[in-house]
């Protein structure tokens, strides 16, 4: 799925556009049991609850691609056979309106999932979106549908207890000292089936993560009985330790020119709208390290190493390789953070046999908020 197609389907999770007419789950408490199911029809609740239920899941459908966003995909044989698929197809074919897979899908998850000490509420809605055929200039056209897409969107929200405060009871006509119990925003969540060039691919789901360096793998295991993607966090240590094959080139004027080189398609890709999630790949980067100088042995070296962590020609988020915000040197004695744009400015020496790192100063400098001077002739 692309952010284009992501965002289309957010938009129906609006009130005012919301074709969704029931809301199903379970509350499960810190022992992993069920405390109460839900089934409640939206249109019999009050506007807030209602907006509330829509707000929840429609968090499952956000965050950037590759990131909090991963594509989960099926092989054939899944798709033709398999326990987790069926599961999920017989959710998606009933509405959700089919008990018995429901209740199986509660126990796979509660039997899987690790929130800590956390109750969560477990949450599941099913749409049917009449999908507006788009003309050739790119505009959708209402009153033309060439399908409908069926998906269920599932999220798992925790629930925290709040602050003990002093409530009114109307139904006694006093006041209680109580703790409330609150739904917070889901920490996971999926869509199935993914929704690829605006048509059902039942090859894909898309999974949520709120944290994006927290998977929760156990949950995508079993759910979906497939290989777990790599977190940001663990691809971004990975292209670390392949960088590190470079050995003494791995200088700092290599390691600033490539944090540039992909912080810049990261902002043209930005500027560009493009829908599509923006990729790099080892041979890409690699083109980077030859214009540093870098020779072929080591670039191949570095290309082996990728394709070893992360498997040959495999196309990687530059934005899940790098942090675009931050240009940061540390040593086992002090960090040093500088502004991306600035990061030429930081250069390296070594002096009467010491290495040093270098940053001009032409303004003011600052320590702890304390203006300080430089002495006459230092």
């Amino acid at each position: 799925m692309n952010q284009r197609e992501i965002s289309e389907l957010r938009r129906r999770w609006r009130p005012e556009k919301s074709a969704v007419s029931r809301v199903y789950g379970c509350f499960v408490n810190s022992a992993r049991k069920i405390v109460s199911d839900l089934d409640e029809s939206l249109g019999a609740m009050p506007q807030e609850e209602a907006e509330k239920y829509l707000d929840l899941l429609k968090k499952a459908l956000s965050g950037a691609l590759g990131k909090n966003l991963i594509d989960i995909v099926f092989s054939t044989q899944q798709v033709a056979d398999s326990e987790e698929h069926r599961l999920l197809s017989a959710l998606r074919a009933s509405g959700l309106k089919d008990r018995e897979a429901r209740n199986a899908f509660y126990q796979k998850v509660i039997g899987s999932l690790d929130m800590g000490d956390d109750s969560y509420l477990l949450l599941l809605a099913c749409d049917a979106y009449d999908v507006p055929r788009r003309g050739k200039d790119g505009e959708t056209q209402a009153d033309a549908s060439d399908e409908v897409f069926t998906y269920i969107v599932c999220c798992v929200c925790p629930v925290k207890a709040g602050r003990a405060e002093l409530g009114y009871f109307p139904g006694d006509n006093e006041f209680h000292y109580t703790v409330g119990q609150t739904v917070c925003p889901p920490e996971l969540g999926f869509l199935f089936p993914a929704f690829d060039n605006r048509t059902a691919n039942i090859y894909n789901a898309l999974f949520y993560s709120r944290k994006p360096d927290e998977l929760h793998q156990e949950f995508i295991d079993a759910v979906f009985h497939t290989e777990p993607p790599m977190s940001a966090a663990e691809q971004r240590e990975a292209f670390q330790e392949a960088l590190s094959a470079l050995e003494e080139t791995c200088s700092v004027e290599v390691a600033r020119t490539v944090h540039e080189r992909l912080a810049e398609r990261i902002a043209q890709h930005k500027e560009s709208k493009d829908p599509e999630p923006l990729a790099v790949t080892a041979k890409d980067i690699g083109g980077i390290l030859r214009d540093c100088g870098v020779s072929q042995e080591k670039v191949d070296a570095f290309k082996d190493s990728c394709d070893e962590r992360f498997g040959a020609d495999t196309a990687l988020s530059p934005a899940n390789l790098i942090d675009d915000k931050k240009f940061e040197l540390r040593t086992a004695q002090a960090t040093v953070s500088v502004d991306p744009a600035c990061s030429y400015l930081v250069e390296t020496r070594v002096i009467d046999g010491k290495k040093y790192i270098l940053i001009p100063v032409e303004e003011d400098v600052e320590i702890n908020g304390l203006p300080v001077r430089f002495a006459e002739g230092q």
